[in-house]
């Protein structure tokens, strides 16, 4: 489920993921791989198109336009795979320039259409086409004679580094040199003092101080390519992370980008989003803090908005800084900051700040363990007085979740979810709609509604976002999909479906790749899942080198499991410490489905050692727990446990009273290894009820006898979907004995057989029958 806290995270500078970059004094160029880009506009607008071509070339005109430059090879390989005819007319249209004469280079330009008069064409003048072809008229007709003669010798090293080295695909792409700043379309009319202003201020980002010395150079970088590559990347990490750059390659993009320019606030900012997906504190605080130290002396801030500017980026620095601390665990520092953010915001009459921090504040005492109700309920309130939508619906949300780990009922949560979805829907907040959905997949997986759960995950999973889809995102791979992901992924192995679970798990893998934020949570669940199947096939060797992985992701959980393979090899004593220790951890962080597991797994422990008696008060406190907390699932399977204590005492006829109240929820949403568990219990009760013993041949009641032969073979058909021989084994002992008491011969021996091939196939001795649930 999203937490609030990640959700809540707030930029002034960014607005959907797209950060708003101050004036960072880079202006266009004209460069070899720009009259490439002109070439391919010619050949659109002069030559015979298919539709469905023109369309994909009508994609790419602004990324070419707007990107970082690309070699040559690059360049057309990208044409290629749209139009390949259009490619080779470029790759000819520049191969008459490179291997021409300068009037080549000339006639070129000379021979584009004027925007002012293309009316019938793409290039006229308020096109995207028109107004490149403008530009670039302009920057070409600036230039002297020296400069025009530079730019064909950089247009004849573009074109033939390209061939002379054809096996790789990124050659360095010549640029002008650093010193041919008269090359700006304003510096013809600049005086030398001036331009020595402009060369500080205005330096263009240089291809060989945009790159390491191991980097293919892809030439300099524009105002407007600068923006591009930084709102993309913002955009990405937003939306769709593994289509983003890699940690390392976007951190060396960074570093060579600060390396020329200091000061460029952005830049810090996307650096400390890049250096939060790794996890990395000691730099995402240094990135945040040089954010807002460039943001407070930028124009755009400190000089525009005087005072006021000054003081909103402090506050906001503060407010950032706790969320940074709260993300890491580190609470008392994230309370000091927030303390700060709370004191400026108050000098200064901020109502919005105030309403942030006050969503921070109930935030960070939920993570420290204390309770936060009323403070959510109060930001709720101020967040609905000062028209906070955002907030207030993220307040709401948090209540939701806080109300069912309190045990609110089922009914109230989804009444409050109802309202905040109105808000959603009425300020089309896309983002907050899918944490809804996956919240609403949560809760009714926790309170066992499997059906329920399964329809809110396929509504989101199939649902339409109302966010604008750039870049070529076409599913927002956020949180909430992961986690509604995860959940399909538990229906499935849960009903025996492991190759549709192994096909969501590879989707999986694929859209949230190891090295993104939100991987833990599929990796956790496979591993949960794996681990259930192996321990349901009592394969213990399996099982156990699953724990320590699990215990890096979840340590609670990790040290459950190790008490339940540990309570499986028969090491009880160990067993019982840890979960001893678990429990207590779990009272004190209020983990209300951790303690239920606890006490059933402890009750099992006293079974093995026939204190049946003993088992019983921890069966009934466990039970007791799960109603108040409306935990179905749990219910249900302390319900089993019960019967089957109860069976063992002696009185199956009470354990059969009791096994009726749980058959009906465990049937309709459990899953197939419980539905099994409970038919093969039911069975054992109507036979224990017919006074049928193992080592007796009495005669049964037709009644009990149809019950229990009929229980037996539903058991069996649910262990056959999961492949559990195991425990098929054990219903086929029970069979045999069964048809052999009411004298059907040939019933006997045919599940005496298949009980004897499956004990030769698994070689291991199997543990008592009537001592298993």
């Amino acid at each position: 489920m999203a937490s609030v806290h990640e959700s809540l995270y707030f930029n002034p500078m960014m607005t959907n993921g797209v950060v708003h970059a101050n004036v960072f004094g880079i202006k266009d160029w004209v460069s070899p791989y720009k009259i490439s880009v002109l070439a391919l506009l010619y050949e659109m607008t002069s030559s015979k198109i298919t539709l469905p071509e023109r369309r994909r070339l009508n994609k790419l005109i602004l990324p070419l336009q707007q990107g970082p430059d690309l070699s040559l090879g690059q360049f057309l390989k990208t044409v290629e795979e749209c139009c390949p005819k259009t490619a080779y007319a470029v790759k000819l249209r520049l191969h008459e320039m490179a291997d021409g004469e300068l009037k080549d280079m000339e006639y070129f330009f000379s021979t584009l259409p004027t925007p002012f008069t293309a009316f019938d064409s793409e290039a006229y003048k308020t096109s995207v086409v028109g107004l490149f072809m403008r530009h670039m008229l302009l920057a070409y007709n600036k230039l002297s004679f020296s400069q025009v003669y530079k730019l064909y010798k950089s247009l004849q090293h573009y074109y033939h580094s390209h061939y002379a080295k054809p096996t790789d695909g990124q050659v360095c792409v010549p640029t002008l040199a650093a010193d041919d700043s008269d090359m700006d379309l304003t510096s013809t009319e600049d005086t030398v003092g001036d331009r020595a202003d402009k060369e500080e201020l205005d330096t263009p980002l240089h291809e060989s101080e945009l790159r390491c010395d191991n980097t293919p150079s892809r030439g300099p970088l524009s105002q407007k390519q600068a923006e591009y590559f930084l709102s993309r990347q913002a955009y990405l990490l937003k939306n769709d992370e593994n289509k983003a750059l890699r940690p390392a390659a976007l951190q060396e993009e960074l570093n060579n980008m600060l390396k020329f320019n200091p000061d460029f606030a952005e830049a810090h900012y996307l650096n400390y989003l890049n250096s939060m997906r790794v996890q990395d504190i000691f730099l995402s605080a240094h990135s945040l803090l040089h954010y807002f130290d460039r943001l407070i002396l930028s124009s755009n801030e400190g000089k525009s908005n005087g005072d006021e500017g000054y003081g909103r980026s402090l506050r906001y620095a503060a407010l950032n800084l706790a969320s940074l601390h709260c993300r890491f665990g580190h609470y008392q520092q994230a309370d000091l900051a927030l303390q700060e953010a709370i004191r400026i915001a108050q000098e200064s009459n901020d109502h919005v700040c105030l309403q942030h921090c006050l969503s921070w504040l109930y935030t960070l005492e939920h993570m420290k363990g204390s309770e936060s109700t009323v403070l959510t309920q109060d930001s709720v309130k101020m967040a609905a007085h000062f028209c906070l939508p955002y907030l207030g619906s993220l307040d709401i949300q948090s209540l939701v979740q806080q109300g069912a780990m309190q045990g609110k009922a089922a009914h109230k949560l989804m009444d409050a979810l109802k309202d905040t979805e109105i808000l959603h829907w009425k300020h089309s907040l896309s983002e907050l709609i899918e944490i809804s959905l996956a919240q609403t997949t949560s809760i009714w997986r926790m309170y066992g509604k499997s059906t329920m759960a399964l329809q809110q995950a396929q509504l989101l999973l199939n649902m339409s976002s109302l966010e604008p889809v750039n870049f070529g995102v076409h599913q927002n791979n956020t949180e909430a999909f992961a986690v509604a992901l995860c959940h399909l992924a538990e229906l499935h192995a849960e009903q025996g479906l492991y190759s549709a679970t192994a096909e969501i798990f590879q989707h999986l893998k694929e859209q949230f790749p190891p090295h993104t934020q939100h991987s833990k949570l599929w990796m956790l669940c496979n591993l949960k899942i794996q681990f259930e199947r192996h321990m349901n096939n009592r394969k213990y060797h399996l099982a156990e080198p699953l724990v320590k992985a699990m215990s890096a992701l979840n340590k609670t959980e990790g040290l459950y499991r190790k008490a339940q393979v540990l309570k499986a090899l028969n090491r009880s004593t160990e067993a019982y410490s840890i979960l001893q220790q678990l429990q207590v951890h779990c009272e004190k962080t209020k983990c209300t489905e951790i303690i239920i597991r606890v006490m059933l797994s402890t009750a099992e422990l006293h079974w093995e050692s026939s204190s049946f008696s003993t088992a019983l008060p921890l069966l009934l406190q466990a039970l007791a727990l799960a109603r108040q907390h409306h935990l179905q699932s749990l219910a249900s399977e302390g319900v089993l446990h019960l019967a089957f204590t109860q069976l063992m005492l002696g009185i199956p006829g009470q354990a059969l009273t009791v096994l009726h109240e749980a058959m009906e929820p465990i049937l309709a949403h459990g899953a197939v290894i419980d539905k099994g568990r409970a038919m093969l219990l039911a069975a054992r009760c109507h036979m224990a009820v017919a006074g049928f013993r193992l080592k007796e041949q009495g005669h049964l009641g037709q009644h009990s006898a149809a019950l229990a032969v009929d229980g037996l073979n539903e058991a069996e058909s649910y262990f056959s979907r999961l492949s559990c021989k195991e425990r098929l084994r054990d219903v086929h002992y029970l069979q045999a004995q069964l048809h052999r008491s009411l004298g059907q011969t040939a019933q006997s021996n045919k599940s005496a057989m298949n009980f004897r091939l499956l004990d030769q196939e698994l070689q291991s001795p199997a543990p008592p029958v009537f001592m298993q649930l």
